[in-house]
């Protein structure tokens, strides 16, 4: 993890008295940056600036920064579409060369559009025969008129305290979920009465709002090659019980490493933890530190984020690289997911449907 991102986590949950200074030094850049985001919220809300091509969609987005499934919730998304009889894209920013990948992987006959401008990329999303678009990571790029938004909350990371931008992790209030359609409580590792907590938080700042709780579960170990510059996708899989009492090396560059630590632990694995930063490039350099670490008979496992990157750089001669495949499982909600997805089906015989600003 690089050092700006330690100070960062240090900022955001440090316990200490130093980390609270620091906060309330920050406090009028958290209060300048709600303001900024309120006056560009209330633009929106008056339909200044917002664009449609006609192209129904979903944004699947957050009110924090990172970390909470967006990736996985979002492919899941467009394969429910599909299911439905649509012909969804992904459009979606295409920051560092990992989630635009895995969207491939995911759903290799769902087309991804990568740009920055929203509008712009579902314009060639429906040149290329989309009849819908889901949104990756689009909650606050409100230029793009969509029919829904589902708002991520990760349940792994709640601590209770909403503090934007410097003094936190939060882009928005928790208020701001009253602009969503459906608020979703993502779980990989959380208790119960985590997510409870959670719900009871979402039912108190946005109470007319739906919300949905989805576990991202681990499924299988699979392992990762490379053959060259290319990724090759292995259909080579192992249950996830072959990580108890193993000591492996667990690498992650994601936006929440420890809740897939704590997923690889309640595993029964024992860990040596490589962190880097959300969408760290890897090198050839970070694999051999990786490498020097690990025992002669133990695991190198990471996520199918990172492996993309991995599996190209991974030397042929060096331990196998696994990662874990990840399933969605919709624990509550399931209706104002459906409902949510369905009305981006049937704005699809409303050519004039989408020309209108939506709340979101």
């Amino acid at each position: 993890m690089s050092r700006a991102a330690e100070l960062a986590e240090w900022v955001w949950h440090g316990s200490g008295i130093a980390a609270a200074v620091m906060r309330r030094a920050l406090t009028p850049a958290s209060a300048l940056f709600s303001a900024v985001v309120a006056r560009r919220n209330r633009r929106f809300d008056a339909g200044v600036g917002v664009k449609s091509i006609g192209l129904p969609a979903i944004s699947v987005g957050n009110l924090t920064v990172g970390g909470t499934g967006k990736t996985p919730v979002a492919a899941w998304c467009a394969r429910t579409l599909q299911e439905m009889g649509g012909r969804p894209a992904i459009v979606m920013r295409g920051y560092g060369d990992d989630e635009w990948r895995v969207h491939a992987l995911l759903n290799p006959d769902v087309p991804v559009e990568t740009d920055a401008d929203r509008v712009r990329g579902m314009v060639s999303a429906s040149l290329r025969g989309a009849d819908c678009a889901v949104l990756d990571d689009a909650f606050q790029h409100r230029r793009a008129v969509r029919e829904a938004d589902l708002v991520l909350i990760a349940a792994d990371a709640w601590t209770g305290h909403v503090r934007t931008l410097p003094t936190g992790p939060w882009r928005e209030p928790l208020t701001a979920l009253r602009r969503a359609s459906v608020a979703v409580i993502t779980a990989k590792s959380a208790s119960a009465e985590r997510v409870e907590q959670v719900q009871l938080a979402i039912r108190a700042a946005a109470p007319a709002v739906p919300i949905a709780v989805v576990g991202i579960v681990p499924e299988r170990l699979r392992l990762a090659s490379g053959d060259g510059a290319l990724w090759v996708l292995d259909d080579t899989s192992e249950p996830l019980e072959l990580l108890s009492g193993r000591r492996i090396t667990a690498v992650s560059a994601i936006g929440d490493p420890a809740s897939f630590e704590r997923q690889l632990s309640t595993l029964g694995a024992t860990l040596r933890a490589h962190r880097f930063r959300d969408h760290h490039a890897f090198s050839h350099a970070d694999v051999a530190r990786i490498l020097a670490s690990v025992d002669r008979d133990g695991m190198v496992v990471c996520t199918l984020k990172d492996a993309v990157k991995l599996a190209p750089l991974w030397p042929r001669a060096a331990p196998p690289l696994w990662y874990v495949s990840q399933t969605i499982e919709v624990r509550l909600g399931w209706d104002a997911l459906h409902e949510a997805l369905q009305r981006v089906l049937s704005a699809r015989n409303l050519p004039h449907a989408a020309s209108r600003p939506t709340a979101g």
